[in-house]
């Protein structure tokens, strides 16, 4: 990817006012994300998570659900305990005497 090839990112109102002129204006989707430059895909993604979240959705980067951070750090500890493991067993394998 060059420079110019850099992702996107939309605020928080953005996304909401988006999602407000398909369910609330009736506008279609594919039109909205004409005139706003963004992928229907996307568009669509949004709008699945606000009508599934409301007022909750899209909170930023900086103010994750409830839980996720949590969720987080489990799963960097999780994959922390597997690479302990992994080496465990290599070892294992190298120092145990071999029958013959």
């Amino acid at each position: 990817m060059s420079g110019s090839d850099k992702r996107r990112t939309f605020d928080r109102a953005f996304k909401i006012e988006a999602v407000r002129l398909i369910v609330e204006e009736g506008r279609p989707l594919a039109q909205v994300a004409r005139d706003l430059g963004v992928h229907e895909n996307q568009l669509y993604r949004w709008k699945k998570k606000y009508l599934a979240e409301g007022g909750d959705a899209f909170p930023g980067s900086g103010n994750r659900p409830v839980g996720e951070d949590e969720v987080a750090r489990l799963r960097r500890e999780n994959a922390d305990l597997r690479e302990e493991r992994d080496i465990l067993k290599k070892a294992i394998g190298i120092f145990t005497p071999r029958k013959r």
